[in-house]
């Protein structure tokens, strides 16, 4: 399955939908990284994968990988292939299970993919980032490479299913390198410098307007 996606599934999403890519060269070849990027669409989590060198795993609802029928079987086993970790979201722990699957990830020198606002942007702004990305980096010693990704809400506008043709953009940023604060993570405020350094270099690569505070479905309580 590996091997279908790398060499046949990735060649052709180049081919039909063209993306252009920046910054690849900063993407270290070995090593636990953290790619933390801008959610605009849920075709950003396929996109990234498909562009980079590494091997990128995401967080992914576990009902997806709980059916026994066989295209259950089948979707569960190309998730897996494409990098998913599964996560029980309905879990009121739930949070503290993705931070837990991501230290996995990275502890064994593995990539692993982030969006700090927490959800995709509903009004096309880059809201404030919650300090996940920056527990996981300061945990585990994980860089942190920012990416910016355009035009992936016009391939899967809110409420499409299937995609739709629209060049897209990736740009990789520069590595960003949290040593210096190493045995800091406890620290509420470390963890927030962390991110907002997360949050500025993703706001220059995407190009969107940054708003400083965590965003919101309709509906939603505010955040505490």
């Amino acid at each position: 399955m590996q091997f279908l996606i790398r060499w046949v599934l990735a060649p052709l999403v180049r081919m039909i939908w063209r993306p252009r890519v920046q910054g690849v060269h900063n993407v270290p070849v070995s090593g636990p990284v953290i790619f933390a990027a801008n959610h605009r669409a849920a075709v950003d989590t396929a996109v990234i994968p498909l562009v980079t060198p590494r091997r990128v795993a995401f967080l992914a609802k576990d009902q997806y990988f709980a059916s026994r029928s066989l295209k259950g079987r089948l979707v569960a086993r190309f998730l897996t292939a494409l990098g998913y970790v599964p996560v029980d979201r309905a879990n009121a722990k739930a949070g503290l299970a993705a931070l837990e699957a991501g230290r996995t990830v990275l502890e064994a020198g593995g990539a692993f993919g982030i969006y700090p606002e927490g959800t995709r942007s509903l009004d096309g702004r880059l809201h404030r980032g919650h300090t996940g990305v920056a527990s996981l980096a300061l945990s585990t010693g994980a860089v942190v490479v920012p990416v910016g990704l355009i035009g992936t809400h016009k391939v899967q506008p809110v409420g499409k299913k299937l995609p739709r043709v629209a060049r897209v953009e990736v740009r990789f940023g520069r590595p960003l390198d949290f040593s210096r604060y190493d045995g800091l993570e406890g620290s509420a405020a470390i963890r927030r410098a962390v991110t907002d350094e997360v949050m500025d270099a993703i706001a220059d690569l995407s190009g969107q307007e940054y708003v400083d505070r965590y965003h919101r479905r309709p509906g939603e309580p505010a955040a505490a």
